[in-house]
Parts: C-alpha cells; structure tokens; sequence
C-alpha cells in the first residue's frame, strides 16, 4: 500500500523561483497543501531573514513538510565581499532556514512525524567553483544545520535532508554566468548538461515520501557526476 501524504500541508520557501516552482507542482500532485513563501510572485510574503515575519507567515498552520529552497548567490570572493553582502547571504541561506525550522518542530513533535528539505549547494565542498565566499559558507553552514536537526529530531519521526545540487537550470546559472564560464562548466560535467528545475523536485519528492522515513541526516548530491565521492 502506497502511504498517503494527501491532506498533509508543505511549506516551501523561494517559491517564486524556478526551483521552487517546480517543487510546489510536485507536492500537490501528491496531494498536498502548500504554502509558497517568497518576497515576490504570487506566494505568501515573507522575509524569511526576520523571524519575526517567519512567525506571522506560519501562525495557524500546521506544518507536516517544511523545504527550505529559498536563497541568493554571491559569486564574490573573499576580498570582495563587503560586511553588508556577508550579512545578507547569510541571513537569506542560513538563518532563515533555522527560523523556519524552529517554527515548524514544535508541531512536527507533537504530531511524531515531519520532513525538513534543505537546498544546499556542491559549493559547501568544493569552496565554490564559481560561487563566491559568503554562499559556499552558507551552504556549508545549512548542511551543518541539516546534520544537526537531523539528530536531535530523529526520536520524534522527523527526519531532515539535504540536497546539495549543482548548476540546475535557473537564473542563476542562465543570467549570472557567462557564456564561457557555462561552456567551460558544462565540459567538467560529466553528463555534459545543467539539472533541469524538475530533477531536482523529484528529490525533493522522494524525500518527503513516507517511503523515504529511514533516510535522515543525508545531503543527497545532484551534479551529474561533477564530483563524485
């Protein structure tokens, strides 16, 4: 028998975005509700960096999926980052993926069962190839994150994943690379193409499946072979 996830409620933060598009199609093909959060398009407002407007966005839901997508890329390195870029990045990659959580256990406890998807990025462990230093920081801070909600949730029947893709076919990748650094890219790929947007939301889909309750702690890597480890 095929568990159900129907009726369950999603929350799924950037939306908006291409990545989370395809997301919020997949879990409701599935059955389930969801709450599309994002500082623009059609979703629920919400500055995910200030939890005070986390709290608001999620007051009277209960939360049963939780898929931290939303985020931003600096391809600045070190040198180049100023305070106030380090401080964004962080707030939108990292802390507002913690706030989320914070909000969302509580009723995942009482309830014994829960799913938190974090995006993390190949950039946590390659220091980013064209990724600057405050997002390969991020994303390696939110698969510490993941490690950690991963362990202390276990016991209640919540489990928290990562997927940590590289070069899917966005924005980022379309408008803020060149022409020659996607050429250059796509020739270190071993499949020889970016990840399409529903690739990774298949992930994303197999990990919140009911099926997928023994998987915790787990970044899954999606880079077509990019690294392999």
């Amino acid at each position: 028998m095929k568990p159900e996830l129907k009726g369950k409620t999603a929350v799924v933060t950037g939306a908006a975005g291409t990545m989370g598009r395809a997301v919020v199609s997949f879990l409701r093909e599935d059955g389930l509700n969801v709450v599309g959060l994002d500082v623009k398009g059609d979703c629920v407002r919400c500055d995910i960096s200030d939890p005070a407007a986390v709290k608001k966005a999620l007051a009277g839901l209960d939360v049963d999926v939780l898929v931290n997508n939303a985020g931003i890329l600096s391809n600045n390195k070190a040198e180049a980052t100023t305070p106030e870029e380090w401080r964004k990045v962080l707030a939108a990659n990292l802390d507002g993926a913690f706030y989320l959580s914070r909000e969302v256990i509580p009723g995942m406890k009482a309830r014994r069962w829960g799913r938190i998807v974090n995006t993390c990025s190949l950039a946590a462990k390659t220091g980013g190839l064209t990724a600057g230093t405050a997002y390969s920081v991020s994303k390696g801070a939110l698969t510490s994150l993941t490690f950690s909600l991963a362990r202390e949730l276990a016991p209640f029947g919540i489990t928290v994943n990562g997927i940590s893709p590289a070069y899917v076919r966005t924005p980022m990748v379309t408008e803020q690379l060149s022409e020659a650094q996607r050429r250059a890219l796509i020739a270190q790929i071993p499949v020889g193409r970016f990840c399409e947007p529903e690739e990774f939301a298949h992930v994303v889909r197999f990990l919140v499946s009911p099926l997928a309750g023994f998987i915790t702690g787990e970044i899954v890597d999606l880079n077509g072979g990019l690294v392999m480890d």
